[in-house]
């Protein structure tokens, strides 16, 4: 016979290992989503949010609902505090970006926003008595008054930009007409015939600069005033690629392909990087052979730009697929050279990024890097880039590994998380960029939106330029 004090062991002990078998099972549930993660899906997930967070944080802030536009500076607080002129290359920025968040989102909000922004650049910031649109114009009061003293061919791409780009959000015809005007002034006023391309440094009529001997009216970018440049070039190539999605238009066409070829095969080295300056006849301005003080002084105007290299490989990979070219192998293979030169010359194989400029001697083929930082718009557009060629080159595993690290690498040192927005550097090499503004004149959100969109809809599939160069 049993006795009662066996029978409560024995029930105890039964007691004890069903209780241990419920710790093991909910223990093991709880691991079960941890060990499923799927490592994809959580990237996706965190650059949504990011793209959610940095929309927010610049709209309806910037809006300017007392002179039009948007304001233009802010510090890293999101406080506004400056001089809030109106440059006609962020404000059409700002269109764009509005724009395509609006078709990004379905949201009408974002629409209504880029309007806004429209108004404020056929209103104020065209020149109706020479035609063209103006550089900068400076607040005074309650009004607001030219600054700028020529026009550029950059900034009127950015208009064309803006505009194209929201006709495509609101079939608003008037905004339309008004870039294929704007491309008809560039047409009859930067263009050149002769040697092709277009001059960006214009006088207020629009005429060239090439007979303007002294700077007496204080000209914008004088020392340019005789050459040619990849910035405005990609940027030309960029906006005639928007408005030729929605206007095609033969000779949009024409001046697209032209400016694809030239970027590709002159502007571009056979090594893989953009010559920042050229002659009109397409002649690259060098300071190598100069002395190292003049050299130095004159760095922005001839060295390698990794970040306008890696741009420029999708902005020519984007033209190309809408111009509808199949098996554009020649775009293929330059555009990734340009790309595997950045990596192999610029990128910091240690926390990733990109850094800002180098420059080349050719007689030893070695390069040294001259400006470390990591500037927010070149690491947005290489996260961009660098998807891209994953996509294009499923081959190449290391295109992948490189992406996730350079979102790791702008996660870590670029996002403000404490205020929202991005640094204007990376924080690794400037850590005084944690209290510089978070927006200015040449500080607003086009590139790194663009490139959140276009990461998130590559990784869904959604993207259709990966489509047509496979």
């Amino acid at each position: 016979m049993i006795s009662k004090y066996a029978l409560f062991l024995r029930s105890s002990y039964g007691f004890l290992i069903a209780l241990i078998f419920i710790l093991i099972l909910c223990f093991s549930c709880k691991e079960l989503p941890e060990d499923n993660k799927d490592p994809k899906k959580e990237l996706l997930i965190a650059l949504e949010a990011s793209l959610d967070t940095l929309s927010h944080v610049w709209y309806p802030r910037t809006i300017d609902s007392l002179r039009g536009g948007f304001w233009s500076d802010f510090d890293y607080k999101w406080d506004k505090v400056g001089k809030q002129n109106k440059m006609l290359v962020s404000q059409a920025r700002h269109v764009w970006t509005a724009s395509t968040l609006a078709l990004y989102y379905n949201d009408s909000k974002y629409q209504q926003i880029a309007k806004h922004g429209y108004h404020f650049l056929r209103d104020y910031m065209w020149d109706s008595q020479h035609g063209g649109f103006h550089t900068l114009l400076g607040v005074e009061g309650d009004s607001l008054k030219l600054l700028s003293t020529g026009k550029s061919a950059y900034g009127n791409s950015f208009a064309i930009y803006g505009l194209a780009t929201y006709y495509k959000v609101s079939k608003d015809t008037s905004a339309l007409n008004l870039a294929k005007k704007t491309f008809r002034w560039l047409e009859e006023h930067a263009h050149d015939p002769e040697y092709g391309g277009y001059f960006d440094v214009l006088q207020m009529d629009g005429s060239w600069m090439l007979d303007v001997t002294e700077n007496d009216r204080n000209y914008d970018n004088y020392i340019r005033k005789d050459w040619k440049d990849q910035n405005s070039s990609i940027h030309l190539l960029e906006s005639f690629t928007a408005l030729y999605e929605v206007w095609p238009d033969a000779l949009v066409k024409e001046r697209l392909e032209e400016l694809l070829v030239l970027i590709r095969d002159t502007i571009t080295t056979k090594k893989g990087y953009l010559t920042l300056h050229l002659q009109r006849d397409w002649t690259p301005v060098s300071y190598k052979d100069s002395t190292e003080s003049v050299r130095k002084e004159h760095f922005f105007l001839d060295h390698v730009s990794f970040g306008h290299d890696v741009e420029t490989a999708f902005l020519l990979l984007e033209a190309s697929h809408v111009l509808g070219k199949k098996n554009d192998t020649l775009t293929m293979r330059r555009t990734k050279t340009m790309v595997d030169h950045a990596l192999d010359w610029g990128w910091d194989t240690s926390k990733g990024g990109f850094y800002e400029g180098g420059y080349y001697w050719d007689e030893t083929n070695t390069r040294t890097i001259e400006d470390n930082r990591k500037v927010w718009w070149t690491q947005a557009e290489c996260l961009n880039t660098l998807l891209l060629m994953s996509k294009l080159y499923p081959e190449e595993p290391r295109y992948s590994k490189l992406f996730e690290k350079q979102w790791h690498y702008i996660n870590t040192y670029l996002i403000d998380h404490t205020y929202n927005g991005w640094f204007d550097a990376g924080l690794d090499t400037s850590p005084e960029a944690k209290k510089r503004a978070k927006a200015q004149i040449w500080k607003v959100n086009y590139h790194n939106v663009r490139s959140l969109m276009n990461v998130i809809k590559m990784m869904k599939g959604e993207f259709a330029l990966t489509h047509s160069h496979q």
